[in-house]
């Protein structure tokens, strides 16, 4: 083996293994943000989307009432 098929061989070990490194850390970020957004975002996502549907059908609720009232008037 010559010495740049060694450096070349060299070279390539480290780099595979700076790969896997790499990979390594992703898969275990990837898993931490899994359990963060299942964890947090999720519960407080489904929170204020009732909390405003509940706030939108109050809305609504009162324009009805509104639509009535003036329909009652123009009769």
């Amino acid at each position: 083996m010559t010495e740049f098929d060694r450096k070349v061989e060299e070279a390539s070990v480290r780099f595979n293994r700076s790969v896997a490194n790499i990979a390594e850390t992703l898969e275990k970020e990837t898993a931490s943000l899994v359990v963060y957004l299942n964890d947090e975002v999720v519960p407080a996502v489904r929170s204020h989307s009732s909390k405003a549907l509940r706030t939108a059908a109050g809305k609504l609720s009162e324009f009805a009432d509104f639509l009535e009232s003036q329909h009652g008037k123009n009769q």
